[in-house]
């Protein structure tokens, strides 16, 4: 398989504290994985290291073989890395297609005049994005008047303004009902196997984990301790003891 995103032996420290001790993995175009563990596991580290809003102690990030190890957020941005986080990061006063014309904006390089510029530029690529996300119907509502769910998806939308080709996805379905977060996670892995883009998420719920991953990372004291298929990954016995706390989830 062509992987998108290679990380080796990447480590970081906090004040004498290893938050992430030599971790390597990697993430194939199209491919759904899933990064789990407890809390404290380095997870949201390893999130952090990937998207350069810190910088290793030693390893490296590659995404299809350039190496962007600490390469800025913005940077990453214009390369072909996207995130949305677990709480959603939108323009509540302004309309969906204005937020999203936003990120194309910004993705473009004309953020500075975003505001101006967002009433008449990008509509054909906003709506694009809108269709294949389900909110055209709802692309002149202001983001404010959104139901939650409807929220998550308008954030999907403005992560795919650049063509990404590594989408990182923290929590993506924290605070959402059940229904919910099955519409957001089919719609999300099936978007990016359309486009080949390889997604790395961390979810807390296992049946979102183990109902959409095409492979599960656990990690549990800054180490990886299993990784594989959702099954082989359900059946190993550490996971199980740190992480699982020896229940089935089938």
């Amino acid at each position: 398989m062509n992987n998108a995103l290679e990380v080796a032996g990447l480590k970081k420290s906090f004040g004498g504290v290893a938050a992430v001790k030599g971790v390597d993995f990697s993430v194939a175009a199209g491919e759904a994985v899933a990064l789990i563990g407890p809390n404290g596991a380095g997870k949201t580290t390893t999130f952090n290291l990937i998207n350069g809003q810190i910088t290793p102690d030693a390893g490296r990030v590659n995404l299809h073989g350039a190496d962007i190890t600490g390469v800025a957020p913005e940077q990453l941005f214009r390369l072909g890395v996207a995130r949305t986080f677990q709480i959603t990061a939108t323009f509540a006063s302004m309309t969906v297609r204005e937020n999203v014309q936003m990120a194309l904006l910004s993705y473009e390089r004309r953020a500075h005049s975003a505001v101006v510029l967002a009433a008449r530029e990008c509509v054909v690529n906003a709506s694009r994005l809108l269709i294949a996300i389900g909110l055209e119907e709802q692309a002149q509502r202001a983001a404010s008047e959104l139901a939650y769910g409807d929220l998550k998806r308008l954030e999907l939308a403005m992560a795919l303004a650049n063509n990404p080709r590594l989408l990182l996805m923290d929590e993506p379905t924290a605070g959402m009902a059940p229904a919910e977060r099955n519409l957001l996670m089919q719609l999300a892995v099936k978007t990016c196997r359309d486009r080949n883009v390889a997604l790395l998420f961390t979810e807390h719920d296992m049946d979102v984990v183990f109902g959409f991953a095409d492979r599960v990372i656990v990690m549990n004291r800054g180490r990886i301790i299993a990784q594989g298929s959702p099954n082989e990954v359900r059946a190993n016995e550490e996971v199980r003891a740190v992480y699982l706390g020896g229940a089935s989830h089938a």
